[in-house]
């Protein structure tokens, strides 16, 4: 039996992170703020405390970062935001935006 001898290469593969992508929830006149803290608690996974926060931040500003995720993780929230929104009849606006 003959023996075959080989080289065996090392490549150095680098992974690629994903990018991020920010979803933004805007300030409107029209959707309760108890709204908006439920939003945050159930879709992205915020305490109590830290919802009213954010909710307080979108309020007296024109947004704030819900989250940060991967683009599918992100748009998928933003779009489950939305649509609940749109059932209750509000505003609501919620989107996913790429980090520079």
């Amino acid at each position: 039996m003959a023996f075959k001898e080989g080289i065996k290469e090392r490549t150095k593969s680098k992974v690629k992170q994903p990018r991020q992508y920010q979803v933004l929830i805007y300030n409107d006149d029209f959707t309760p703020m108890d709204f908006v803290v439920e939003v945050l608690m159930r879709i992205f996974d915020k305490d109590e405390q830290t919802a009213a926060a954010l909710m307080m931040s979108v309020h007296t500003g024109s947004c704030a970062v819900a989250g940060i995720y991967p683009r599918d993780i992100a748009q998928t929230k933003a779009a489950e935001a939305v649509r609940w929104a749109r059932e209750e009849k509000y505003p609501l606006k919620v989107e996913a935006v790429c980090m520079p």
